[in-house]
């Protein structure tokens, strides 16, 4: 390992800038990146969480942190690819071909149109590949065949399993047909999986392993009862994604499967306040070119990440949800909003706009 490779424990430090609460998620993608910038072998990941727990935040901190470097930049390519554009390829058998071609123009934007097709090629042949929506590509809806997510599937295997393919050149690019070894691609998938919480907790229920999730006794105003608590990380097979439509040759080539957690109310908090997404920080500099400075009490700001809890589905997403309802008002007439150039929002503003 050369002295310009970081150790996966560095990409964790620079990920976790971004990435809020999902610890399991960023050190499995630091130890898989850090592995491919050393040039050895690594296993594929699939990203499985709710809308809103970070899958597209873990894809953006990944690309920023190789581009911020210009020693990692210049030994990486990265592209996202939404796994629907896959599918609406495969139909004609394109997917793995489209992707590669996605690949190579990435290539040739980092490098400049006159990079040699030699150097551009091996770019493609050492990749790293985010499939936005894997789960979209299922090979099953309901009892129906879905046949564009089971060729989207096949497409992306012929890549996944490191064989030699074929992949047509662009006439810019000369033309002809040429080998793509894809050993050295590093795949990365994620999706929300809708409905993969209800059907295991069907199983574990009223299904096939009825009776494996027991009842706890808890107590509450002085009275015992009894609740069932359900994890989806302590009760997800492999099977459960079988039947959700992930074919089994599909699936068995990722060596990670990481369930991204539901982000509790700190977590929220921070996101709120630090991420640079965040329709907090975009009020700040929208306000700052009115001349005024935004700010929020600390109870204020706890009572909108307490709002956006209650819609874990939703995750980080419900912020600006709620946050939008709160600032709205101020933000069509600026200046009528703040005092002395300033805007202060407290919780009653907050409990008055949620009401």
């Amino acid at each position: 390992m050369t002295q310009a490779t970081p150790s996966a424990a560095q990409i964790a430090d620079a990920l976790r800038q971004r990435v809020i609460g999902q610890e399991e998620a960023v050190r499995e993608i630091s130890i898989a990146l850090a592995k491919k910038l050393a040039n050895l072998s690594t296993g594929n990941v699939l990203l499985i969480g709710s809308s809103g727990t970070g899958k597209t935040t873990v894809m953006r901190a990944v690309e920023d942190y190789l581009t911020s470097n210009p020693v990692l930049a210049d030994r990486s390519t990265l592209v996202r690819v939404h796994a629907n554009i896959l599918a609406e390829h495969s139909t004609g058998g394109r997917a793995g071909g489209a992707l590669l071609r996605r690949i190579l123009d990435r290539a040739r934007e980092q490098l400049g149109p006159e990079a040699p097709v030699d150097r551009l090629m091996e770019r493609v042949g050492t990749a790293m590949i985010f499939v936005d929506e894997i789960d979209k590509i299922r090979a099953a809806v309901g009892d129906q065949p879905n046949i564009t997510g089971i060729r989207a599937q096949e497409a992306l295997l012929t890549l996944i399993e490191n064989e030699s393919v074929p992949f047509v050149l662009p006439e810019w690019a000369g033309g002809g047909t040429v080998a793509v070894d894809a050993s050295g691609l590093l795949f990365i998938g994620a999706g929300a999986f809708e409905g993969l919480y209800d059907s295991v907790y069907d199983r574990v229920t009223i299904g096939r392993d009825r009776g494996a999730l027991q009842a706890v006794s808890v107590m509450e105003g002085g009275e015992v009862r009894q609740e069932l608590r359900f994890s989806l990380r302590d009760w997800l097979r492999h099977e459960d994604l079988f039947d959700y439509g992930m074919s089994p040759q599909f699936l068995s080539r990722f060596d990670a499967v990481v369930l991204l957690n539901d982000l509790s109310e700190d977590e929220l908090v921070k996101i709120f306040l630090d991420s640079p997404e965040s329709g907090f920080q975009q009020a700040v500099a929208y306000f700052e070119g009115h001349n005024i400075q935004l700010a929020m009490s600390p109870a204020a700001v706890r009572r909108v990440a307490a709002a956006a809890a209650a819609q874990p589905r939703l995750g980080a997403r419900a912020l600006k949800e709620v946050f939008r309802r709160v600032i709205r008002d101020y933000e069509f007439e600026p200046e009528k909003a703040a005092a002395g150039g300033t805007l202060m929002i407290d919780l009653p503003e907050v409990e008055s706009a949620l009401d």
